[in-house]
């Protein structure tokens, strides 16, 4: 094997250990804590209204809602709260512990929800620090994941955040269907799909021993001997040109270093960095607001509006799940680096609006008929949405993490990337507590505001958002921001500089 696939091999299989953290959002976000659960029949709900669990934690069925609501809302505040907690300490610590304590402290929550104490109180307390576990850990994981990629498959490894991700929500889905349906209506009914959490939590951070500490973390930290050896070790050799990445890493971090002495969190508000914090903020914001993630969890609500309800909207939302795997799959392994992020961030975000407001228009001018038959319209909406979902995640699903963890320079990374993953969570929630009531009193206007809102996100990638693609992370920092508007712009800047 020669040192370039090594290296490339050593750091898909980075990327592989560290967006476990991805799988374990997406199978925590899809594991029955939601009223309905998207695959199963009406007589499944999720896991805390199955009889067993309600049984042993002795609550009225008519507070279900309530339990849901708290158990989704306590996790997501969590997550939160972490995202802020965790950019200091990761400094302080390094990106290899920080990931290895969101391991253990995930690990910890889960294992007091998986406990059968009979008391909620117990279980919301689980769920909150499960929160956050996972919230650290999806601050952490793009950083570490951009700091030690090479810069010519740095998006393609970005993006396997959100393909985990899609891997998680649709294995929770088929676990829950299968405990409903095989295992006896006692605690382990809904005691199996809690604690398989623990499964991919423990691969994540067991997994941090077979990796190196970020290359860049310890240059700042002054520790350059590991630095060297860590970026000997994740590109698989020493040549010149691993040496002239060192010098150029060094060169940046220094540059940071005497920009300013002593971090403040001022500086976050100079006019530069200012306009990073805001577009991490923004992009992870219009993530959620493109609709994508209430469809994920509101699948049958959505597709009852357009083919009128019955067995088939469940049918629909399973067919939903596999179409995201294989959309974002297709996107990760063919398309993240042959093309530029914010070309395809733009086409992407047209392209779901064009979507959402076909169906808008056609589910209010043509309605399903609402006798179980499904006509010619409910057809064409179905296939609108598949074409929505399909545009999502080849754009606005996998491209935000690994663009968000680019934009930033070493010394400001951990506040920024904690910032814009910080909206993600909070839109996550605003959404996904909305969602319901959007779909029961606006009805086809659902379709006709997540267009809208697409349509605006379009337009404010178009203005806003610069081109990342095949530069160094050192090139991306100290470079004016707004400077460039795509990547042949930059490309003939660095050529004229040489």
């Amino acid at each position: 094997m020669t040192s370039t696939t090594l290296g490339k091999t050593r750091a898909y299989w980075l990327g592989c250990v560290v967006c476990i953290g991805g799988f374990l959002f997406g199978y925590d976000s899809g594991m029955s804590v939601y009223p309905l659960h998207p695959l199963l029949p009406h007589r499944y709900r999720g896991v805390l209204t199955l009889s067993s669990y309600i049984h042993d934690f002795g609550y009225n069925t008519k507070h279900k809602t309530r339990v849901n609501s708290l158990a989704v809302g306590l996790q997501q505040a969590g997550a939160f709260a972490a995202c802020f907690v965790i950019w200091p300490m990761t400094d302080r610590i390094g990106r290899k512990k920080s990931l290895m304590l969101s391991s253990v402290v995930f690990c910890v929550g889960a294992i007091i929800q998986t406990i059968n104490t009979h008391s909620l109180a117990a279980f919301y307390v689980g769920r909150t620090i499960a929160g956050i576990g996972l919230g650290a850990a999806s601050v952490v994981v793009p950083m570490f994941s951009s700091e030690m990629t090479p810069k010519e498959y740095r998006g393609q490894i970005g993006s396997f955040f959100q393909w985990f991700y899609t891997f998680g929500i649709f294995t929770s889905y088929w676990i829950d269907y299968a405990v409903t349906k095989r295992v006896p209506k006692v605690s382990k009914q809904w005691q199996i799909p809690i604690g398989l959490q623990l499964v991919p939590a423990a691969l994540l951070g067991l997994g941090m021993f077979t990796l190196k500490e970020s290359t860049r973390w310890l240059t700042k930290k002054g520790r350059h001997e590991e630095a060297w050896e860590s970026l000997k070790w994740i590109r698989a050799s020493d040549s010149q040109k691993v040496a002239d990445e060192m010098e150029e890493i060094r060169a940046g971090v220094e540059m940071e270093e005497r920009a300013t002495e002593g971090f403040r969190i001022k500086e976050l508000l100079e006019p530069d960095n200012f306009k990073r914090i805001f577009t991490s903020f923004a992009v992870f914001t219009a993530q959620q607001a493109t609709g994508a993630t209430a469809f994920a969890y509101f699948g049958p609500q959505y597709f009852k509006l357009l083919v009128g309800g019955g067995d088939k909207d469940l049918l629909l939302t399973a067919i939903f799940g596999a179409i995201k795997v294989i959309a974002c799959g297709f996107f990760v392994l063919f398309l993240s680096e042959r093309v530029g992020r914010r070309k395809v961030l733009i086409f992407g975000a047209v392209f779901m609006a064009i979507c959402q407001i076909t169906t808008a228009a056609v589910v209010k001018n043509k309605p399903p008929p609402g006798n179980g038959s499904v006509n010619s319209s409910g057809i064409a909406t179905v296939a609108l949405i598949y074409l929505f979902v399909i545009a999502y995640n080849l754009s606005w699903g996998p491209l935000p993490w690994p663009y968000v963890s680019e934009i930033f320079p070493t010394r400001i990374r951990e506040a920024g990337i904690a910032v814009g993953v910080s909206s993600q969570w909070l839109f996550n929630f605003v959404f996904s507590i909305t969602t319901p009531y959007m779909i029961e009193n606006m009805g086809w206007g659902t379709f006709l505001l997540w267009g809208l809102f697409d349509a605006v996100i379009a337009i404010g990638t178009f203005l806003f958002l610069r081109e990342t693609k095949g530069l160094s992370l050192e090139e991306i920092a100290h470079n004016d921001f707004g400077k460039a508007n795509d990547f042949n712009d930059v490309e003939r800047e660095r050529i004229d500089v040489k």
